[in-house]
């Protein structure tokens, strides 16, 4: 049963959650040989001042 996380900065439109949801699906399918049924997918989104890189904060970028 895979399970697979995606931390993305808030603003995707659900259509392009569905699409991404769909594709790493069949990715999974392909490569492992999963069920389509057995793959769940958590989709989470971050706004830009909770995410740092090199000390710097996204939203200041």
């Amino acid at each position: 049963m895979p399970i697979v996380q995606i931390e993305l900065f808030e603003g995707r439109s659900v259509e392009q959650k569905r699409l991404l949801a769909e594709k790493v699906t069949q990715a999974i399918m392909e490569s492992i040989g999963a069920p389509a049924e057995s793959v769940s997918i958590i989709i989470r989104d971050m706004a830009k001042e909770n995410y740092a890189k090199a000390g710097k904060l996204a939203i200041d970028q």
